[in-house]
């Protein structure tokens, strides 16, 4: 798709006639840079303490809201505290759960967490405020802000910490061993995305507890053995991983869960991307999910959905409760192939042709 060059406008110095700034003019210039500059970060910074002021106090107005709601509701129309479930591998079947609108509602509160909220764009501003001494240092002297975005791996997660709370390497690997060791033992899918708060000196033994019981409260508390019978957990977080990766939001994500579900069914490669990123990326000094490029599809790893079939053996990165309701209640489709658009527009198709053929459409290739 070519680009499409605006036009500038027809009045213009004449080029013999360069343009001279003084030092005072270029002063005034930089000036008025530095102040609008100065201005965003202000508001940045207001937006994250009023968000931050949310997440420490609204937490009895939350459980109000609950209980409210449970009040109101009789009994026989009150979501059960476990997870909604909408697919049968056994049965290689996918029926929508009509509670998984409302279960969010009900029993998983994210308002009261400014990250898990904007998971967007504004999460990730305030996971960047987070890694700035002067923001930590500005919001308290003796407490720190550490934020997990969804979707990050457990190295992103230690290094992030590592670096706010001045840890060593040997503590990011202890605060690394200490989630992925714990009962259930998980290599990813631990790690709950949000927001922290805990003393400025803060160890690996400190945070690691807290990292745990929100994963213990929030996902084995609703993953009852009923659950785990059709779907492990294992595969749930892996599966959960994978659209933290793909998607874009809730929607999409239910989306994508239908299509990778159809090719699980069916024992068709995966082919996702994201699991080439996971094998590629090794450390913060290149990225942690670097460009894939043709050439990926034949690395040697276990995590690579191009040339081993099914799963992947483990998480790829840790999941949202988002993207975990999502890998349990995907949207029924007959689609086996997706893609998003320069938009950020999903487009599904059940044929391999129908693929290629929007592929040309979109991007002009494909093959």
């Amino acid at each position: 798709m070519g680009k499409i060059e605006r036009q500038k406008g027809s009045t213009k110095l004449p080029s013999s006639t360069p343009l001279k700034l003084s030092w005072v003019h270029i002063g005034l210039i930089n000036t008025y840079r530095l102040f609008f500059v100065l201005i965003a970060l202000a508001v940045v910074v207001v937006t994250f303490f009023v968000m931050q002021g949310k997440f420490i106090h609204s937490q009895a107005e939350e459980k109000q809201t609950v209980d409210a709601l449970v009040e109101l509701m009789p009994n026989d129309e009150l979501p059960s505290t476990q997870f909604p479930l909408g697919v049968n591998p056994q049965e290689k079947k996918i029926t929508e759960n009509p509670i998984v609108d409302t279960f969010f509602d009900t029993h998983i509160s994210t308002k009261s967490d400014p990250v898990r909220e904007h998971a967007g764009w504004f999460g990730k501003v305030l996971g960047k405020l987070a890694l700035m001494n002067w923001y930590q240092n500005l919001a308290s002297l003796s407490s720190r802000i550490l934020v997990i975005e969804p979707g990050e791996r457990k190295e992103q997660v230690a290094s992030h910490f590592g670096k706010i709370l001045g840890w060593s390497d040997a503590e990011k690997s202890t605060f690394i061993d200490a989630i992925t060791d714990a009962e259930p033992t998980h290599l990813e899918g631990k790690f709950s995305p949000g927001t922290y708060t805990v003393a400025r000196g803060a160890k690996p033994a400190d945070v690691a507890p807290l990292i745990l019981d929100r994963f213990n409260t929030e996902v084995l508390s609703r993953y009852g053995a009923d659950i785990e019978a059709v779907v492990p957990l294992q595969d749930t977080l892996t599966l959960a991983s994978l659209l933290e990766r793909e998607a874009y939001d809730f929607e999409d994500m239910r989306l994508i869960s239908g299509v990778i579900w159809n090719r699980l069914f069916v024992d068709m490669r995966l082919q996702i991307d994201a699991t080439l990123q996971y094998a590629k990326g090794s450390n913060s000094k290149q990225s942690w999910w670097p460009q894939v490029v043709p050439a990926d599809k034949y690395i040697a790893s276990v995590y690579n959905t191009y040339k081993n079939a099914g799963l992947p053996p483990a998480p790829i990165a840790n999941p949202s409760l988002d993207a975990i309701l999502a890998a349990l209640n995907p949207k029924v489709t007959e689609c086996m192939y997706y893609f998003h658009d320069a938009e950020s527009a999903f487009h599904c198709s059940v044929t391999y042709e129908e693929h290629v053929a929007l592929l040309k459409q979109y991007y002009g290739r494909g093959k």
